[in-house]
């Protein structure tokens, strides 16, 4: 199977200093810093690319199972909320992971995608891996038709 790679470098102290962040592939490269992290200073962070990642699992995810299903998705739109809080006894931590879906779905109940949705809960790669941590994982899927 295939292994994916990405880089980070950091240079210099947590407040004072700078990184970048890049995809093996190439296809993205930023800056990141503490006021992008943990302010709102123009840049990425590391808890972006997890919800960029986790949306585009997801959506994919999705699409598969309800091809499956024999109900194929004309769209799905994701996007993920990632929540960086405080850590009880210091430090910071994920505590949850919001998913906003979007699917575009003709002739599928409402139960039906609800359904499907919750298979792709438990399926989705990057779910798993965030379901081994601390987060509450929250997916909020709304059908279009």
């Amino acid at each position: 199977m295939a292994v994916r790679k990405a880089d980070a470098t950091w240079n210099g102290t947590l407040k004072g200093g700078d990184g970048t962040m890049k995809l093996g592939s190439g296809a993205f490269e930023g800056a990141f810093s503490f006021s992008t992290r943990f302010e709102e200073a123009p840049g990425t962070n590391p808890e972006e690319l997890i919800g960029a990642a986790y949306a585009g699992c997801f959506s994919m995810a999705l699409s598969a199972g309800l091809e499956k299903n024999g109900t194929p998705s004309t769209s799905v739109t994701t996007s993920g909320n990632v929540h960086l809080t405080p850590a009880e006894g210091g430090g910071m931590e994920i505590s949850k992971v919001v998913l906003n879906v979007n699917a575009t779905v003709v002739d599928i109940d409402e139960a039906k995608f609800n359904e499907i949705v919750e298979s792709t809960r438990e399926g989705c790669p990057i779910g798993k891996l965030l379901k081994g941590g601390t987060a509450t994982l929250v997916i909020e899927a709304t059908l279009q038709s």
